[in-house]
């Protein structure tokens, strides 16, 4: 089986020297990589964060969790993604996704595009970021991006960097499948916001089968990824009474009820001791062939990074 790759984030706003003792702490605890959210609101900027974090380490790998396509234009923002694949020696993460978060798009007079086109606009975003980070010229004409004879900046890693695509719906999945090397298994966010059916283990399998018939034969080699969401992760013996919290809050927030079953197999709902989380992870790796978790920011489930790292 491929071995299990954890990752932790960076996402409050600290000093550069507590950021960079922050990578050095997780780098010499075995995470496979630091990664920065990207939002306009309350965070550093992903493109420095990233920068700060590849400068202060020399082994971990440095990502974004996930980038929002809406935000950068994907020439403008290869160029800073090559420079820091360069700067790092080749340790760069290129993750993107469609947008999700609304709120953000109001507070800059942003468009919130349906989701259908947002994702379309994403599909175009990783063709051109692919080619310019070849650093050969290419011409390119979509709906909403136009090259024309550019060259880009070519990154270390050829033909190109790792790239995870993240989401919870079919079509963001499909484009993973055809276009991603690592899958981010997102939940669905709709427009009344967390679709808390979408944490399920049934639902993670029904997004593993659109990934697979998108990838076809791509599909052994695809990494697949998970994160805590919908309830931030908690290291308890009372396990019982904190699924009864996590449902209640859950069935408050949504309206829909999970059961205990469904709460204690979620791949997104990451509860109970060091060594029951680790015996879940094994066992999302067994059945559904997930090996890549992000674990949060540092210190919250470096318990379980123990038990499972080199594995």
């Amino acid at each position: 089986m491929r071995p299990f790759t954890f990752l932790t984030d960076a996402r409050a706003i600290v000093g550069g020297a507590e950021l960079a003792e922050q990578a050095r702490r997780a780098e010499g605890l075995g995470y496979h990589a630091m990664v920065v959210p990207d939002h306009l609101l309350g965070q550093l900027s992903p493109v420095v964060a990233m920068t700060a974090i590849a400068a202060a380490t020399t082994t971990l790998r440095v990502g974004a969790f996930v980038l929002n396509n809406d935000l950068r234009h994907p020439a403008v923002l290869a160029q800073d993604l090559a420079a820091i694949d360069v700067l790092s020696g080749g340790r760069l993460d290129v993750a993107i996704g469609a947008g999700w978060n609304k709120p953000e798009y109001d507070a800059i007079g942003l468009p919130f595009d349906p989701t259908p086109v947002r994702q379309a606009r994403l599909a175009e975003a990783v063709t051109v970021i692919k080619q310019c980070l070849t650093g050969q010229p290419f011409s390119f004409t979509g709906e909403d991006y136009r090259i024309t004879d550019y060259t880009g900046e070519a990154a270390v890693q050829r033909p190109c960097p790792p790239v995870m695509i993240g989401g919870g719906g079919r079509r963001t999945l499909a484009l993973a499948g055809r276009e991603a090397d690592i899958v981010g298994l997102a939940p669905r966010i709709t427009a009344a916001g967390l679709d808390a059916r979408s944490l399920t283990l049934e639902a993670t399998r029904e997004k593993l089968a659109w990934v697979a018939r998108a990838a076809g034969d791509r599909y052994p080699g695809l990494v697949f990824n998970v994160y805590p969401s919908g309830w931030p992760p908690v290291l308890t013996d009372d396990l019982d009474g904190e699924v009864t919290t996590v449902i209640a809050a859950l069935e408050q927030a949504t309206g829909t009820r999970l059961t205990a079953r469904e709460v204690l197999d979620s791949p997104h709902l990451f509860l109970g001791s060091a060594g029951r989380l680790a015996d879940k992870f094994e066992q999302l790796r067994a059945e559904l062939g997930i090996t890549s978790f992000m674990l949060g920011t540092p210190g919250e489930l470096d318990p379980v990074l123990a038990r499972l790292a080199g594995t």
